[in-house]
C-alpha cells in the first residue's frame, strides 16, 4: 500500500487530565515501547483528547510515536469569540493535527459546510494537518441522495485548498446513522462511498498525485471485530475511532490490525 494507515482516536468529551495521561500509559502498554508496532511499515497513529486534557497527553506522548491532535479549531486568528480556540494556539500546544466538521459539530452547534472550509483554512495556514469530516444522515441515505450529500460536502470543506497544500489534509467518511449506534456500514458500502470521494478529487484536482496521495479515514464505529475487514478494502486508508479509542485493549486491536495490512 503506497498510502500509510491513520488510525485517529477521537476522545470527544471524555477523560480529563489525569484520565487521559493514564488511558496513554495504558495504550503504551499493549505495545511495549512503541504503540505504533516494532518493526515493519508502521501506521500513523494519532489521539484527539479534549482542549483540557491535551498537555497532559502531549507529555505522555514525549518520545513515543503517537502524534496528538484537538477537535476543533476556529477559523480567526484571534479576537472576541468566547470559548473558542485558535490555531496558532492549539499549534503552540504541539498537537499536529485538528479534527474538523465532525457530524456532531454540525448537528448540535451548527457546524456548515462554509464554516468548515473556514476553519480548515485557518488550520492549514498556521501549519497544522487536518482531518475533515463528511458523512450523511440515514434519512439521506434512504432517499438514496449519500453521494450527493458527500460531494457536496467535500466541494465546500475544499474550496481554495489548492493541490500542495493537500498534502495536510485527510477526509474522514462518517456516515451519521453509524456514529454512536453500533450500526456499521458493511465493507462494500463503506468502500463505495470512499471510492467515490477518491473519484471525486480527481475531477477537483488536475495533478492525479492528489487523488491517489489523499487518506481516506473510516469513521462510522470502526471497532476492534471489524476493522480488519474495513482496513482490507483499497481506498479505506484508516479510521476515525470513536468508542474504541477510549478502551485500550481495543484500540491497540486496531492498530495492530493496520499494522497487518500495511505489512501483508
Amino acid at each position: 500500500m503506497s498510502r500509510q494507515i491513520l488510525i485517529a482516536g477521537n476522545w470527544k468529551m471524555n477523560k480529563g487530565a489525569a484520565e487521559g495521561a493514564q488511558l496513554i500509559k495504558d495504550l503504551k502498554a499493549q505495545f511495549g515501547e512503541c504503540p505504533c508496532c516494532s518493526c515493519g511499515q508502521k501506521p500513523e497513529v494519532l489521539v484527539c483528547p479534549p482542549f483540557t486534557t491535551l498537555s497532559a497527553v502531549i507529555a505522555e506522548t514525549a518520545g513515543s510515536c503517537l502524534e496528538v491532535g484537538a477537535q476543533n479549531v476556529h477559523w480567526a486568528e484571534k479576537g472576541a469569540y468566547t470559548g473558542e480556540i485558535s490555531a496558532a494556539m492549539l499549534k503552540e500546544t504541539g498537537v499536529t493535527y485538528v479534527i474538523i466538521g465532525h457530524s456532531e459539530r454540525r448537528q448540535y452547534f451548527g457546524e456548515t459546510d462554509a464554516t468548515v472550509n473556514q476553519r480548515l483554512l485557518a488550520a492549514l495556514k498556521a501549519g497544522l494537518k487536518v482531518i475533515v469530516c463528511v458523512g450523511e444522515t440515514l434519512k439521506e441515505r434512504e432517499e438514496g441522495v449519500t453521494i450527493a450529500v458527500i460531494e457536496r460536502q467535500v466541494r465546500g470543506a475544499l474550496a481554495n485548498v489548492d493541490a500542495t497544500a493537500m498534502k495536510d489534509v485527510v477526509i474522514a467518511y462518517e456516515p451519521v446513522w453509524a456514529i454512536g449506534t453500533g450500526k456499521v456500514a458493511t465493507e462494500a458500502q463503506a468502500q463505495e462511498v470512499h471510492q467515490c470521494i477518491r473519484a471525486l478529487l480527481k475531477k477537483l484536482y488536475e495533478c492525479p498525485c492528489v487523488a491517489d496521495n489523499t487518506r481516506i479515514l473510516y469513521g462510522g464505529s470502526m471497532n476492534a471485530a471489524n476493522a480488519a475487514g474495513l482496513l482490507a478494502q483499497p481506498d479505506i486508508d484508516g479510521g476515525l475511532i470513536g468508542g474504541a479509542a477510549l478502551k485500550p485493549a481495543d484500540f491497540a486491536t486496531i492498530i495492530k490490525a493496520a499494522f497487518a495490512q500495511m505489512n501483508a
